[in-house]
């Protein structure tokens, strides 16, 4: 039986549309090359917008492992909704040789902590209170304890100083070391206590976002011309802002950075095949990792209490992961068209590090444990020669759990439906919506101390595409 691709105007691209790997991540979009692999001339421009909602409760004890972790005060929506375009287009200059340009945006982040918790900055005492679990509840406590810590620090100087006796100077050593580390946690608490109290009301946020432009070549080969090759070079630009407030960063809170817009280069390579005479279309697309040498402001309060640099501006080196496409589609009759896609995004080796940062904790500021696979499976139905209609579900297994407070989700479980409605043989709209139900998951610092925990929650993807087709 032979049903041309042409015939089964389907919602495929609507089901592209609202696919979005992780909608409360960095990981936002998936490769432009289906789009490549049109036949003819293909045009698109479309609009995605993304509401997740991700609430849950703070770490009453700000505690540093799972086993400790005691549910606190409520942690409003933190996730932003957003809103960005993609667009491209693609032609062939012969029946071997095609060309295309797209755009889209493929890794962000908007982050916004409010409300009365650990993720916002709050006042003196009860920033004191909560750094130090309660032993101490107010600043002016607080102060006369470190005044005592460093009398006390000074007398045991001297005695060790006028000591001679090996095991008596060991023993005063020991009493030293751990009331200068006594002290300088307090102290440290102090500092983000007046800090917090600066910033009083302020939450978390974080922004990062990127944009990639995309241009490909393509090559068919074959007496069929059924594969095709192609590939091309990425410019991505990238910049972002980080501000971390409130007792859940402990010592890092008040810290800000500012990542200056930088762009770089990367490449993206992939093969097809195609068989029209029964709509099959199997593509497997490589999206090349790109190294930013980016430059970052930092100011990190804290560290006055230690004596050293708050602020400064150093380059580091962002590196924005690869990542790996299958798509495929066949028809299964003259009017129903079977889907599927597959993605691996390598996040475990996604770190950002910031030098200052980096050199006060020995951390990095953002890093994921494990590697993302997203799985999709959807059917498309002509309904008539103007309308069709699409549906999926799809898979993402997340990077880990716990995982990043700025991201405190495990993957999802969704579903998608759409419709394409064909304006004219060559002008299609099409709309969909997809839901995610999010995994539950602990939210950690790069420390592993435990912060939040984040249940129950989910997401809208909603998208509309304007696209034009001449074969």
């Amino acid at each position: 039986m032979s049903f041309k691709i042409s015939s089964l105007a389907l919602a495929v691209a609507t089901l592209s549309t609202v696919s979005i790997a992780n909608a409360a991540g960095l990981d936002r979009s998936t490769q432009p090359s289906w789009a490549f692999t049109e036949q003819g001339t293909f045009a698109y421009v479309e609009h995605i917008a993304i509401d997740p909602k991700v609430e849950g409760k703070d770490n009453k004890n700000v505690a540093t492992t799972d086993a400790n972790f005691t549910a606190g005060r409520n942690v409003p929506d933190m996730a932003d909704d957003y809103h960005f375009l993609n667009f491209g287009a693609k032609a062939d200059v012969n029946d071997t040789i095609s060309v295309g340009a797209y755009f889209d945006q493929p890794w962000a982040a908007d982050v916004n902590f409010s409300g009365d918790n650990n993720f916002v900055a709050q006042g003196a005492n009860a920033t004191i209170g909560n750094l130090t679990n309660g032993a101490i509840t107010d600043i002016s406590t607080a102060n006369q304890t470190l005044g005592n810590l460093r009398t006390a620090i000074g007398g045991l100087t001297r005695q060790i100083a006028a000591t001679t006796d090996p095991a008596t100077k060991a023993t005063l050593t020991a009493q030293l070391n751990t009331l200068s580390k006594r002290a300088e946690d307090l102290g440290s608490a102090i500092v983000v206590a007046g800090i917090n109290q600066n910033n009083n009301g302020e939450g978390t946020n974080v922004q990062i976002s990127s944009q990639n432009f995309t241009g490909l070549i393509g090559v068919k080969l074959g007496e069929k011309k059924n594969i095709q090759i192609y590939g091309g070079p990425t410019i991505q630009r990238l910049e972002g802002d980080v501000h971390l407030r409130g007792n859940a960063y402990k010592t890092a809170s008040g810290y800000d950075a500012n990542i200056t817009r930088d762009t770089a280069y990367g490449w993206m390579a992939g093969i097809a095949y195609l068989k029209p005479e029964i709509a099959l279309k199997a593509a497997l697309t490589y999206r090349s990792e790109i190294d930013h040498d980016v430059t970052m402001a930092e100011n990190f309060p804290a560290l006055a209490a230690r004596g050293l640099p708050t602020q400064g501006t150093n380059e580091i080196t962002i590196t924005t992961p690869k990542s790996v496409n299958l798509d495929f589609q066949t028809g299964l009759n003259p009017t129903t068209l079977l889907t599927a896609k597959a993605r691996w995004v390598p996040w475990s080796d996604f770190a950002i590090k910031p030098t200052i940062y980096g050199k006060a904790s020995g951390l990095n500021l953002v890093s994921y444990d494990d590697d993302a696979w997203t799985a999709e499976v959807g059917l498309g139905k002509k309904l008539s020669p103007q309308l069709a209609i699409s549906g999926a579900v799809g898979y993402d297994s997340g990077a880990g759990n716990p995982i990043t407070s700025l991201g405190p989700v495990e993957g999802n479980w969704n579903v998608g439906l759409g419709a394409k409605y064909n304006l004219t043989p060559e002008w299609a709209v099409s709309g969909g919506v997809k839901y995610l139900m999010f995994g539950d998951a602990k939210a950690k610092l790069p420390d592993g101390s435990i912060v939040g925990d984040f249940q129950d929650n989910d997401g809208w993807v909603y998208g509309v595409r304007l696209s034009y087709q001449k074969k």
